[in-house]
């Protein structure tokens, strides 16, 4: 149980081009048990401002928020922090359908163990709400640079109903401390999309918090189970994200290992798949991404 009156809880969300799932997701929210919180629904510079069609929803506590350009989900997120009023916010992406006690569930965990900056759900498929996406993450191996999501695919049979530390916080459904946010800083900016969440969540560890599974808090996910990586956008972000988070957060000498892991076994994997396929851009993008992390800081825009 929560001590008190509820604390203020800022619910961010993305949207770009994209408002009428969205309103789906505010639409989940009036379920919602938790009584004190306010919705930022930052717009990435849409084509069309979706302002009206929000707010002719009558949606609570929602306001709609418009960026000059996108920002991507790291920045457009820090963005919508920087505005946020709670004492708690709670970033999640807008292709989701919360439960009713979503919040309170993701709550609870920081006022057991002040040591906790972040808490995320269990997360499922929307259209297979049996099947689950994430049940916390295994640790990154710092050689390969590689992790893989607990639980992922699995049928929910309850074996992963045990709450618990993991290794990093799902950037689909994360809640985090404001004062975790004022001591450790935002997601980096320089990963614009993808992995952005991974650096964070190390950051948050390394500042001596905890990142917590909540196994008692459940949000459906609208993401297809089969979507896969072939966005040539996606491969270049991946590419380049992957690298980037191992030179921001792995010592020298692992990096080396990555250095001729990624080389003379990712590399000739990927081409050689792309080439097959005759997946040009994806190809092209793989190796834009790499070369990417040749020429730029590991540091700026942090």
């Amino acid at each position: 149980m929560l001590p008190g009156a509820e604390p203020l809880i800022s619910i961010i969300t993305l949207n770009y081009n994209q408002p009428a799932v969205t309103c789906e997701f505010l639409e989940s929210t009036r379920q919602l048990a938790y009584s004190n919180y306010e919705i930022l629904v930052c717009d990435m510079a849409s084509e069309l401002d979706p302002t009206a069609m929000i707010l002719a929803g009558n949606y609570p506590k929602t306001k709609v928020l418009l960026a000059k350009k996108n920002l991507g989900f790291a920045g457009g997120n820090n963005w919508g922090m920087r505005q946020a009023k709670g004492e708690f916010i709670f970033i999640v992406n807008n292709d989701t359908e919360v439960t009713p006690d979503l919040l309170h569930s993701l709550l609870e965990p920081f006022y057991k163990d002040p040591a906790i900056g972040a808490t995320s759900p269990k997360i499922k498929f929307f259209f297979h709400p049996g099947i689950i996406q994430y049940a916390g993450f295994n640790q990154m191996n710092h050689f390969t640079g590689r992790t893989s999501t607990v639980g992922e695919m699995q049928e929910d049979t309850g074996q992963y109903d045990t709450p618990g530390e993991t290794f990093g916080a799902h950037g689909c459904a994360m809640m985090v401390k404001r004062s975790v946010i004022e001591k450790v800083g935002m997601f980096p900016e320089r990963f614009f999309l993808y992995y952005e969440e991974w650096d964070w969540s190390a950051r948050i560890r390394k500042a001596g918090y905890k990142i917590w599974y909540t196994s008692g808090a459940t949000i459906y996910h609208k993401e297809s189970m089969s979507v896969g990586k072939k966005n040539p956008m996606k491969v270049f972000y991946h590419t380049r994200n992957r690298i980037l988070y191992m030179r921001r957060n792995t010592r020298w000498y692992q990096q080396l290992v990555f250095f001729f892991f990624f080389v003379f076994f990712v590399t000739p994997r990927y081409a050689i798949d792309y080439f097959r396929k005759g997946e040009f851009e994806q190809l092209k993008n793989f190796f834009k991404g790499f070369a990417w992390n040749l020429y730029s800081s590991k540091y700026s825009k942090v």
